[in-house]
């Protein structure tokens, strides 16, 4: 039943928002140079590499001129995709990943396999659903990159940020019913707007 609402959702998204995503992806390759999106590489269900789409929201080959992920601050967000970012806007194609399977609706949100290399036996039980493009995790780290400041930031990431997280995830997942799905969304979009 989950699969059918992801597709259905999915479907009904990228059909809807049709015109607003290609206002988006006009948006980001008129105000920076490169493509409108970006594919990042992530582990989804059982371990599977995946990619990840998202509007680009930082300069052309960001990913070789600093960290995996952004920190307060980050000078390579373009104007444009600081607004993305600021509304969620730029996670919008992984309605796409959605609808071919990578990805659910509400999950474990998908991480880089650097970061997975981290996990104990016991976190990698996030690792057995699909992932996600909303979590509790995501919902209470809304603006994560503000905690990461300072030089140690990825130390900060790795041994408090992350582990909450998984925690969160873990938690979500042992009580995970279709109406907590239901809230997680409706928390998603309070969050978003708020």
């Amino acid at each position: 039943m989950t699969r059918f609402v992801d597709v259905l959702f999915a479907t009904l998204g990228l059909l809807t928002l049709s015109p607003f995503l290609l206002v988006l992806a006009a948006l980001v390759r008129l105000t920076s140079p490169g493509p409108a999106l970006y594919r990042a590489q992530r582990v989804g269900k059982n371990g599977r590499l995946f990619r990840l789409y998202k509007f680009r929201s930082m300069m052309i080959e960001a990913a070789h001129l600093g960290p995996g992920l952004t920190t307060a601050g980050d000078n390579r967000i373009t104007p444009v995709g600081r607004w993305l970012r600021r509304f969620k806007f730029d996670e919008l194609p992984q309605l796409v990943n959605i609808l071919i399977g990578d990805m659910s609706l509400v999950g474990p949100r998908p991480e880089d396999p650097r970061y997975v290399a981290h996990y104990t036996p016991e976190q990698r039980r996030v690792l057995a659903v699909r992932p996600g493009l909303t979590s509790p995790a995501s919902v209470r780290y809304r603006a994560e990159e503000t905690l990461l400041a300072g030089a140690d930031w990825e130390a900060v990431y790795l041994q408090q940020i992350l582990p909450d997280k998984l925690r969160l995830e873990l938690e979500y997942l042992q009580t995970r019913t279709a109406f907590s799905d239901l809230k997680i969304l409706w928390q998603t979009a309070l969050a978003v707007f708020r």
